[in-house]
């Protein structure tokens, strides 16, 4: 069956045959754990700032970043970290912080365990970690007709489909897909607004922000979403704005004492957040020629003519100074060196600088209609990308699946509870696997699980 909003994504197809195992992520906020492996941050007594690792259960990290500073009464932008992780999950992350020890020790937050590690004179940088470590559990398994799926069944299908990326990709390769995590997995909100952003209308980014509509969200959402699309009234739409949703109700606070300025409304989201208007637009770009490489049977693990190669560190993370055009003289030395894992073909993230696009990238960006874009925002230059290079393929290393017992329904989601719904994959009977491995930094567990699980996005 076909599910638009994977298609949306550029997520609608799998790498090989194989008939899945159905499943439902994150029925419990514990069935989703994250532990990030951090590289060394070096300590020191004299240090500017405090070094803290960090466990949040059920938070989102932009959402923490911004009560932490404010239970510090310190900027959120004096507050650094490797990477967003999944909200609904436990996360362990390295934070620094520019305030005293004393003052992180003493922050009391529901949900959040911090360790003190000392002080140190070194910010991280996104993306600076080596990876992450997930432990997930899949629940419910079921078969293509919606059957209950055996433990014994579930596990064949998991080592069959490993068994068949190994012989097409090479041992612990997969198609490094951009996860629904980066678009927003049921409001995929964030291309919306990035494409309003590279159009230069901002107004239109933040009323693409508060008005734009959700999968499955609540009636009172719903009714605060729509009633803005339809009237874009600041004041009337404060009224019916659920008090969780701090970013809307900010920029609407904004409107109401200064109408027309949307470039402050805009900016009352955190930096990262504004970025990641354009990075998910850049991201459908490269999804999408990810995606009819494949179709088109296409090599990802080895160059083609017109590629451009890049070398990968030990944690598998891209050396991006260092990349390699694809001709006829230096394609068989690169492929060689593509196949014992030492370089990578990569795809591009489009930006103002971008070269060597490829066909793919040309077709996704024509069928997105990106292609005229010159993606400089001159509204907010800092929002404005030169492009990047992404590998087409990741790895994923300590690969364990085990069984797990079925949980008391009602430790579980609501939709648990409510039971399979039209074009879902799962049963309430099915077997309970545990997921056990190890990704790169910027490589997303969802999409590896996606070519297991094989279910509709909403699941994932």
């Amino acid at each position: 069956m076909a599910d638009p909003l994977a298609e949306g994504m550029g997520l609608s197809g799998y790498t090989v045959e194989s008939k899945g195992i159905g499943g439902m992520l994150k029925m419990r906020v514990s069935d989703f754990r994250v532990d990030e492996e951090s590289k060394s941050v070096s300590t020191d007594n004299k240090g500017r700032f405090t070094l803290a690792r960090i466990t949040l259960t059920n938070w989102e990290t932009n959402r923490f970043v911004k009560q932490l500073a404010k239970r510090l009464r310190i900027s959120s932008n004096r507050i650094w970290f490797a990477g967003t992780k999944d909200k609904k999950a436990i996360t362990k992350q390295l934070f620094v912080i520019d305030t005293h020890v004393k003052n992180v020790a003493s922050v009391d937050l529901k949900d959040v365990e911090i360790d003190i590690l000392g002080r140190t004179h070194q910010k991280l940088g996104f993306g600076s970690h080596r990876g992450n470590r997930f432990t997930i559990i899949v629940r419910g398994c079921a078969h293509q007709d919606g059957s209950p799926m055996s433990e014994n069944e579930a596990l064949e299908q998991v080592d069959y489909i490993r068994d068949s990326l190994e012989e097409m990709l090479g041992k612990g390769r997969f198609p490094n897909f951009i996860g629904p995590q980066r678009f927003g997995a049921n409001r995929p909100v964030t291309p919306e607004f990035g494409r309003f952003l590279v159009k230069d209308d901002v107004a239109g980014a933040v009323s693409a922000y508060i008005g734009f509509e959700g999968q499955s969200e609540s009636e009172e959402v719903e009714k605060f979403r729509s009633h803005w699309r339809e009237h874009g009234d600041a004041e009337a739409a404060i009224e019916l704005a659920p008090k969780h949703l701090g970013w809307e109700r900010e920029m609407l606070h904004h409107l109401i004492k200064n109408p027309e300025d949307y470039i402050g409304a805009f900016t009352k989201m955190p930096k990262s957040l504004q970025l990641l208007g354009i990075h998910a637009l850049q991201s459908l770009v490269f999804n999408h020629l990810l995606q009819n490489r494949i179709k088109d049977n296409q090599p990802i693990t080895t160059p083609i003519i017109g590629d451009v190669v890049g070398p990968v560190d030990e944690s598998g993370s891209l050396e991006s100074k260092r990349m390699v055009l694809a001709n006829e003289s230096t394609l068989p030395r690169l492929q060689r060196n593509c196949q014992m894992g030492r370089l990578v073909p990569t795809g591009v993230l489009p930006g103002s600088e971008s070269e060597n696009l490829g066909d793919h990238a040309k077709k996704a960006m024509e069928d997105l209609e990106l292609q005229n874009f010159t993606w400089k925002v001159k509204a907010i230059p800092r929002l404005s990308s030169r492009g990047a290079r992404r590998p087409l393929v990741s790895t994923f290393r300590e690969l364990v699946v085990d069984t797990v017992p079925k949980a008391d329904p009602e430790t579980l989601d609501m939709r648990w509870n409510e039971g399979p719904q039209e074009g879902s994959r799962w049963h309430p009977e099915g077997a309970c696997l545990r997921f056990r491995f190890t990704l790169p930094s910027g490589t997303y567990a969802t999409t590896l699980l996606k070519e297991f699980m094989r279910v509709p996005i909403r699941q994932l």
